[in-house]
């Protein structure tokens, strides 16, 4: 079985690591400071640069939490339109911007550079507002030299959806103003020692394991979680749920990872799946390049019927394949967005990471009826 994320236990046995991911990170910024979740460290962020009552605008084509942190400081947010390419719709962006708008964000979806960032960022730099580089997909992504989550004024990305790790996410500031008015809150760093939550997340990472040996068992255990954990999907919970500070155990990993060896197996798999879809009707790939230096998080491809796709996945072996993201019910409900509630329903999204053999795929590949 593919399963859905890396595996703490295959990271365990891999052979030593040269270099942890800091000291890449360090080559491309010396602003890094650590946070438990990335909308943490985006409140923390803006907190010493906007006023309660002012509004921020971020893109339709969003999770319904990442909201939250704007919310928590008093801000109005305000969804902008996107393309089907994922682009801003830049008309719909300036005409929602006006003298109260605090910051604008775009987003590096699925590891990806924000198509038609330069003129996003000229229109941030027209209104004076500060620019939010939404990197929380692709913490390894460099993008012709420069690091994604670095081109604003303020960054931030989520390790925990590249590690095999209970959390972790990093804060960058990028501009002097920024790093200025910056003051780490008690969420900000690393725990000092190792806490409950990490041998949870341990004994958790062991199950997950076993059950991904037995597919069948696997999805009667999803099905079974899904039905008990309805609280989970309160947005304002999960948010709250995140404010601590990176975990011991996460630390550990990321100081022990080898950022080198984890794009090259998620450009390799990306490549994999790419071999399978692009031949296949009624599937579409929604990147068919793969820059250098890009660290994809995963293989998006975009279909007008994705519940039989996912049905030929799921009797393949894979596991995590799903459609992204759950949008906000003020997105969903409202005709303005339709091109956003469309993407959300059509893009199907397949796991790339570092603990997924190409064989695998390609296996896959020999069995989908599609």
């Amino acid at each position: 079985m593919i399963s859905k994320s890396p595996s703490l236990f295959a990271w365990s046995l891999s052979e030593p690591r040269p270099a942890g991911i800091e000291s890449f990170l360090e080559r491309y910024t010396a602003s890094v400071t650590f946070y438990g979740s990335s909308k943490t460290a985006l409140r923390d962020g803006l907190a010493g640069l906007v006023d309660p009552g002012e509004n921020v605008l971020l893109p339709a084509y969003l999770p319904d939490a990442v909201v939250e942190p704007f919310h928590d400081l008093g801000l109005e947010a305000r969804y902008y339109r996107l393309e089907e390419t994922l682009a801003p719709d830049l008309v719909d962006v300036e005409r929602r911007l006006d003298d109260e708008t605090a910051a604008v964000m775009s987003v590096n979806y699925f590891g990806f550079p924000q198509p038609s960032l330069r003129e996003f960022s000229a229109l941030a730099d027209e209104f004076d507002c500060y620019h939010i580089d939404d990197n929380a997909h692709a913490p390894l992504s460099v993008d012709n030299g420069t690091l994604l989550g670095t081109r604003g004024d303020i960054g931030v990305t989520s390790l925990w959806k590249l590690l095999p790790i209970p959390n972790g996410a990093i804060l960058y500031c990028n501009d002097d103003a920024v790093a200025e008015s910056f003051e780490p809150s008690s969420l900000a760093g690393i725990h000092d020692q190792f806490r409950l939550d990490d041998y949870r997340f341990i004994c958790k990472s062991l199950v997950a394991d076993l059950l991904d040996r037995n597919a069948t068992i696997r999805r009667s255990v999803d099905d079974f979680v899904a039905g008990q954990s309805a609280g989970g999907s309160d947005p304002r919970a999960r948010y709250e749920s995140g404010k601590r500070p990176m975990s011991k155990l996460s630390a550990y990993v990321v100081d022990d990872a080898d950022p080198r060896s984890i794009r090259v197996a998620r450009r390799t798999n990306y490549r994999a799946w790419q071999r399978i879809f692009e031949t296949r009707s009624g599937v579409d790939v929604l990147y068919e390049s793969l820059p250098e230096g890009i660290c994809p998080q995963v293989f998006p491809v975009r279909t007008p019927t994705p519940q039989p796709l996912l049905a030929a996945l799921e009797d393949c072996g894979v596991g995590g394949a799903h459609t992204w993201p759950r949008l906000p019910s003020t997105v969903r409900e409202n005709s303005t967005y339709d091109v956003t509630t469309r993407l959300a329903r059509e893009i199907v999204v397949l796991p790339v990471h570092q603990h997924i053999e190409p064989s695998s795929i390609d296996a896959v590949g020999e069995r989908l009826e599609w």
